[in-house]
Formats: structure tokens, C-alpha cells, sequence
């Protein structure tokens, strides 16, 4: 533990949605903590500046940088032990500068890039979420093959988010969306327990060359039972407007991008439970053997949204939303 907390770490895109959760756990963990982000314009956004003021009240250091400042990069990356990508969408394939990086550096114990969806390597989406999959598998292969040691993390379904997705707790309607059959399972987990896990395994020599998949079994669970559960929790009854699945195969092929991409996702997840798939001996399922005091079942984060409803700009919900027509 103690070696644990010594361990330096720099998150590339700490400011972002997962990357704050993952900033925050670090230096809740007791490690030094460094984030490499865009410096502040005209341009930033009041929610990112506050964003920067309150991690560095936490105690993270900051380094100010654009993703092209290679010397600048390696400078950083001299100074810790642990690299964490976090970069979103569109970024993905701005890893391999990181990479480079971390190659003349020469010195990271550990590099996790940004995966933390579903396990890229497992699952066959519907051709746009396929494309861009092929991306982060693209790092993959070019870490493995640079003998960077590496964690890749299956984090499957960032649980707040998808959760207001899905049930809207900020909106009074009675209808809610139900993708396909609504019986498929998906493996929903609370933003913060993925940043908690991320953070132990990428200092946990178990997970050192392995993909960690983060699948606690009690948040598995489908469309269907999320809903039931919510009308437990809140008292009310809800109207299930099914979304056929030939409408969302429809919408993938029409769509521009990125929102062609988010309607594979949700075909991924929701309708043909990608999520979930029998795990191979050699595959490290996290909750398994690393425990964390703050594990949420879906349950518990179900009477978080009843009690302290998130907005939709705070999820950035704005940035995922798809025409679609209920019938």
C-alpha cells in the first residue's frame, strides 16, 4: 500500500467527462497527481475552468499543453510512473503521440489508454461503433507491440450517465424509451467506482499486460428491470415505448456521424447485451479480487438520482442524443 501511494500518476484529458472522476480518485488515493490539459482561453467553458480550479484545490498539477507539444509531453512524463488516457472521441488515434512520448521517456511503469467502454476485442457492433472501435484497438495492438507495460480497462457502461439517459429522472413525462425487447443485459457501473478500480489497478502488479474488465454482478441488469426498479423507487408508473431494433439498424446507416455511432452503441448495449459474455480463465474481472469501500450497485445509484437528479448539461447528454421514432 505504501508503494501504492507513492506512485505518481498523469491523466491525459483529467478535465474531461470520466477523466475528472479519474483525476479525483487518484488524489483521493493519495497519489501525486498530474493533468495534462489545453490551457485556458476566452473560449473555455465557465463549467471547464471551474473544473480546473477545483482539482487543483484538491492538489493535482497541472501541465498546459496541446497534444502536438512532443518535447513538452516527455518532459511530464519524466516526472511520474503511471499514464492514464482518458481522451474522448474524436482523440482516440491522438494516443499514439502519447505513445511516442512514453517510448523516449522511457521511464512509465504502467500506460492504461483510453478505453473504459466495452471490451473492443470480445463484440462485433453494428458497422459505425465497429469503426471506431477499430481505433482503440488500433492502440492496443501498437502498445503490445512497443512492450510499454499496459493495463487495458473494460470499464462497459458508465452508470450515471446511462441511467439519466435511459430513465430521464430530470424530466416529469410517463413515457421511457425501451430499446428492442428491453431484456438484454447490460453491466451498469458508478462513474466514481470506475475511477476507483482504474486507479488500484494501475498500480496492482496482478494487472500488469492484462485486460481488467469491471463487471460486479449486481450491476447486471436489463432495460426492463432498471425501470421496474425505478418505479419502485419513486412511487410511479411508467409507459415502456419500445424502439424496434430495425429503427436503430435504420438510424445507423442514415445518421451522420457521431450520431450514427451513438445509435450502434445503444444497439450494442441495450439490445444485443454486448456487455455481457462468458468471461475466459484468463480474464481479470475486478471486483473479483479488488475491493472498494464504495461499490454502488445499480440499486443504490438509482436513490442517488431520486434524491440529487443530475442535469443533462452536467452529463453532457446534449452531446448523445438520437431521433428516434417510439412506436
Amino acid at each position: 500500500m505504501e508503494n501504492e501511494m507513492k506512485s505518481k500518476i498523469l491523466i491525459f484529458g483529467g478535465t474531461g467527462y470520466i477523466g475528472n472522476y479519474l483525476a479525483k480518485a487518484s488524489i483521493m488515493l493519495g497519489h501525486p497527481t498530474y493533468v495534462y490539459a489545453r490551457p485556458l482561453t476566452t473560449r473555455t467553458t465557465p463549467s471547464k475552468a471551474e473544473l480546473h480550479k477545483q482539482l487543483q484545490s484538491m492538489g493535482a498539477t497541472f501541465v498546459l499543453g496541446e497534444l502536438e507539444e512532443h518535447e513538452k509531453i516527455v518532459s511530464a512524463l519524466r516526472e511520474v510512473d503511471i499514464v492514464i488516457s482518458a481522451l474522448a472521441y474524436p482523440q482516440v488515434l491522438d494516443q499514439l503521440k502519447i505513445i511516442d512520448a512514453i517510448k523516449v521517456a522511457g521511464n512509465i511503469k504502467r500506460f492504461l489508454p483510453s478505453d473504459f467502454g466495452v471490451e473492443e476485442d470480445k463484440i462485433t457492433p453494428l458497422p459505425p461503433f465497429e469503426e471506431f472501435l477499430d481505433k482503440k484497438r488500433k492502440i492496443r495492438r501498437v502498445v503490445e507491440a512497443t512492450g510499454i507495460p499496459y493495463t487495458f480497462v473494460s470499464a462497459n457502461c458508465f452508470g450515471s450517465y446511462f441511467v439519466n439517459y435511459l430513465l430521464h429522472p430530470h424530466e416529469k413525462g410517463d413515457d421511457i424509451a425501451v430499446y428492442g425487447s428491453g431484456e438484454a443485459k447490460a453491466v451498469l457501473n458508478y462513474e466514481e467506482d470506475i475511477a476507483t478500480y482504474t486507479i488500484k489497478v494501475a498500480n496492482d502488479p496482478r494487472t500488469s499486460n492484462r485486460i481488467v474488465i469491471y463487471r460486479p454482478p449486481e450491476n447486471i441488469l436489463s432495460q426492463l428491470e432498471l425501470i421496474s426498479l425505478w418505479e419502485k423507487k419513486t412511487g410511479r408508473s411508467f409507459n415502456r415505448v419500445h424502439v424496434p431494433e430495425e429503427e436503430i439498424v435504420k438510424l445507423s446507416e442514415t445518421l451522420p456521424p457521431p450520431k450514427d455511432i451513438q445509435v450502434s452503441i445503444l444497439h450494442s448495449l441495450f439490445i444485443k447485451g454486448q456487455t455481457v459474455f462468458e468471461l475466459r480463465e484468463d480474464d481479470v474481472e475486478a471486483s473479483s479480487y479488488i475491493r472498494i469501500l464504495s461499490t454502488q450497485p445499480s440499486i443504490n445509484f438509482l436513490i442517488f438520482f431520486l434524491l440529487i437528479p443530475l442535469s443533462p448539461q452536467l452529463l453532457h447528454l446534449n452531446e448523445f442524443s438520437v431521433p428516434l421514432k417510439k412506436s
